[in-house]
């Protein structure tokens, strides 16, 4: 192992240590009251069970009133619902590494808990002071001409050597359409030509953060000149050596400024964080011609759940995506009609998108068995990656978060 190599993903990592932490000074003061806990979970599960090994030894059984995700849990320290209590999906991931809290399988624990997140309400949220301290935190990582680079870079410039060896063949890093019908790849290629079917006879297309390539090649293949963004240096030069038609550039879309017959983008948009969905939709209105149209995916968190979500920070903007912001689609919609943008044939398909995270973290498990992840990459890596994976397929699964794909039509002048 070389120097260059020593500590890669550690960036994340680090990121993380900024974000509140329950204690264990404070978990012996607040011990009385961690049986409160329990019970104010267990009356929020209309559905699905949690069974449970406590660290004393004794179980017990949380929900069980009707069908729905098992779950096993097995707590080694009361700290583990310290960290929960106060610090939100931020702290128990931080018990799951400290070693707190385990379980066989934690993604139905996680789909249970999204299933019935406006039940729970604040009972898995961080609080206080602490809620404070992952909002302020987070602050750090707003999406700034700079800051959004720096953000891009965190989690997109792993390497393409990482992301090779556990994505399929097209490189798609976003949800599949269609999950099961013929393995990973055909689900891609289905995807991608589900968005290519939305912007039909294009001679212009402008792609933003166009990812490692796939779809701007699939469109060039048709005869689009397109242009393709991305502040992503690796992805930018996998792109430029695997796909000779379109033209790939590093490029913020604030920065963008021409005419283009359609617009096509993937999953960028919850990188770019709330306070610049405006700009996003400028950008769509500004770079597109009269009658041309923007075809999109985005994920997205129900709407009653998203002011709570967006007051603080969560596990994924804490260690994963910083800077990133799940959309909430009716003001997403909003935003978009008020430029003139008619927003048309919304599909929903987030189940895909847990399977589509299955198959990941298959891949991703085969790759860390085979020892073919790169060098750099150490244990307590492999473990935050394998946590990201398990978690977001138990958002999908839960229905709380969903992926769609839209079409948006300027008007003719």
């Amino acid at each position: 192992m070389d120097a260059g190599t020593i500590g890669r993903g550690h960036g994340l990592i680090a990121n993380g240590r900024r974000f509140a932490r329950g204690s264990g000074v404070l978990a012996r003061l607040m011990a009385p009251g961690l049986e409160k806990v329990l019970a104010r979970i267990d009356a929020g599960l209309e559905s699905g069970t949690i069974r449970g090994v406590l660290p004393d030894g004794s179980r017990c059984v949380l929900g069980g009133r009707a069908p729905g995700f098992e779950c096993e849990v097995r707590l080694t320290s009361w700290n583990a619902l310290v960290r929960l209590a106060t610090s939100g999906s931020v702290g128990w991931y931080q018990a799951w590494v400290a070693g707190e809290w385990s379980s066989p399988d934690p993604v139905p624990l996680f789909a249970l808990f999204m299933q019935h997140a406006g039940r729970l309400g604040d009972t898995a949220r961080a609080k206080g002071p602490f809620r404070l301290a992952l909002k302020v935190a987070h602050l750090f990582n707003r999406n700034s001409a700079a800051g959004a680079r720096r953000n891009i870079a965190a989690h997109y410039d792993l390497g393409n050597d990482f992301y090779r060896q556990w994505l399929d063949a097209t490189m798609s890093y976003s949800s599949a359409l269609g999950v099961g019908t013929g393995g990973l790849e055909a689900a891609q290629q289905r995807k991608i030509a589900a968005m290519a079917a939305r912007v039909p006879g294009a001679g212009t297309v402008l792609e933003i953060g166009c990812g490692w390539g796939a779809l701007a090649a699939h469109l060039a293949a048709r005869g689009a000149a397109v242009d393709a963004i991305s502040l992503s240096d690796e992805q930018l030069a996998w792109a430029r050596a695997h796909h000779a038609g379109p033209r790939f550039l590093k490029q913020d879309y604030r920065a963008t400024a021409g005419q283009y017959d359609a617009i096509v983008s993937v999953e960028m948009v919850e990188a770019i964080g709330r306070e610049n969905w405006p700009a996003f939709m400028d950008c769509l209105a500004r770079n597109l011609k009269p009658g041309g149209k923007a075809a999109l995916q985005f994920i997205s968190l129900r709407d009653d759940l998203f002011e709570a979500y967006a007051a603080s920070a969560d596990f994924i903007q804490a260690y994963i995506f910083p800077g990133g912001l799940l959309i909430r689609t009716s003001e997403f919609r909003r935003l978009a009609e008020q430029r003139g943008l008619d927003w048309r044939d919304q599909e929903d398909f987030g189940q895909d998108y847990g399977e589509t995270l299955a198959l990941w973290r298959a891949g991703f498990e085969r790759a860390v068995a085979e020892r073919r992840l790169p060098p750099g990459f150490d244990d307590s890596f492999v473990a935050l990656w394998r946590y990201y994976l398990m978690y977001c397929e138990g958002g999908f699964r839960g229905g709380g978060i969903d992926v769609h794909q839209v079409t948006l039509v300027k008007g003719e002048i």
